[in-house]
């Protein structure tokens, strides 16, 4: 990709970052290989191949380029982020019984419930073997974390998803779990294999954190106002399925006692007509929940922007300060 003709923050990445991309890309093509079990490369490209963004070991490699490194080991990185996003993705199709994926349908769906989760643990595994390869236990460190706090983050989300006791606390427990532990983690592991000082491996963190909160938000959002040509989703899709998300959230805490029982009877018991999405997005509209859910997203994209100003002048910073606000450029 020519970097003149790229014209969204990710684009551009992917094209300054184009050489360490194609060694990424043949990383994992090598290692989602299995010389005993070929359904584990059939499950894997499909998913692999789907035509997703890679932001995520994008970010890691960003993080190390910037950071001035300059050995092997940022693409080892970069491959185990995506593994560990693939495995997520393999597990939450089965979990949220879903049959479609970037517009394909699931590999679950596809093949079986068993072949998705037994695949995704070994790209975990896999992950973990890439992770020592760099010999470093630091970097282990937080991509086992990492690991362990979005398996955390998803199991509380099936506690929290129904139930309307979920406040905006635990919804940013969920989503720090579920969505920015990984990005986090993607920027931190890029400063720590270039040996950067500490105050910018934080400031690494601190930016992935804040992307990946204000990215989940709006996507969030965009469930209930989005094009669903766009999205690749139906308006209403999380409603249809009874996920507590912010916009509900904070229509239930507004919410008066005959409001709060149409909220118990669509989310937590499931009883839903086919007018109750026009109700839903009347009582949002009430209390002017998507503009607050809208405001909090740009607030943590502004908090990314701002965590990147510690860190060097670097063209690639600039990237990644586009591409934090690009994540909410839909909302505005």
């Amino acid at each position: 990709m020519n970097i003149n003709a790229a014209t969204k923050p990710h684009e551009q990445l992917a094209a300054t970052l184009a050489d360490d991309l194609s060694a990424v890309n043949a990383l994992i093509r090598d290692r989602m290989a299995s010389e005993h079990a070929p359904r584990i490369p059939e499950v894997t490209a499909h998913l692999v191949d789907a035509g997703g963004k890679r932001l995520r070991p994008m970010l890691t490699l960003a993080a190390a380029r910037m950071c001035g490194y300059g050995g092997p080991y940022h693409v080892h990185l970069a491959a185990t982020v995506e593994f560990i996003h693939t495995a997520t993705l393999l597990h939450d199709d089965v979990v949220d019984e879903s049959g479609q994926r970037r517009g394909r349908p699931t590999a679950n769906l596809l093949w079986d419930n068993k072949s998705s989760v037994l695949v995704g643990d070994y790209l975990f595994a896999r992950s973990f073997q890439l992770m020592v390869e760099t010999g470093s236990l630091r970097v282990l460190d937080i991509l086992a974390n990492a690991a362990a706090t979005i398996a955390e983050g998803e199991v509380l989300q099936l506690s929290a998803a129904q139930n309307l006791a979920t406040d905006e606390d635990i919804y940013l427990k969920v989503v720090r779990g579920k969505t920015a532990a990984l990005f986090s983690a993607a920027t931190e592991v890029g400063g720590v294999i270039a040996n950067a000082d500490a105050d910018q491996i934080q400031a690494l963190f601190d930016y992935g954190d804040a992307l990946g909160i204000a990215f989940q938000i709006a996507d969030d959002l965009l469930d209930y106002q989005g094009d669903s040509t766009a999205t690749g989703k139906n308006v209403g899709d999380d409603f249809r399925e009874r996920k507590l998300t912010l916009p509900v959230i904070k229509a239930v805490a507004e919410a008066t006692a005959q409001e709060r029982a149409f909220w118990s009877r669509t989310i937590e018991k499931g009883q839903q007509t086919p007018q109750d999405l026009d109700t839903a997005l009347s009582l949002m509209a009430k209390y002017g929940t998507l503009d607050a859910t809208r405001a909090d997203a740009l607030a943590w994209s502004d908090k990314a922007r701002a965590a990147l100003r510690r860190l060097p002048d670097h063209p690639i910073r600039q990237m990644l300060d586009d591409l934090s606000d690009y994540v909410v450029s839909r909302l505005r």
